[in-house]
């Protein structure tokens, strides 16, 4: 367990560091990412940036996990 506490905290360190990165790729505004404004009411839905998102997510947890039970 102590194990994958400290990687998974090196995890969020490393991306703590890439998130200006990641700001610069466009996540938020990327097609299919559904932004409605009106005069008084917004509503911002980030589907394809959820999903890339979840897929790289479950990416690194599968990862880590396969690390940790070799």
């Amino acid at each position: 367990m102590a194990r994958f506490l400290i990687i998974l905290g090196a995890a969020l360190v490393v991306l703590g560091f890439a998130w200006p990165l990641l700001a610069k790729l466009g996540l938020g505004h990327l097609p299919g990412d559904i932004l409605i404004e009106r005069e008084n009411f917004t509503l911002f839905v980030p589907l394809t940036s959820g999903l890339i998102v979840s897929l790289v997510i479950s990416l690194v947890v599968s990862l880590v996990l396969w690390i940790v039970h070799k």
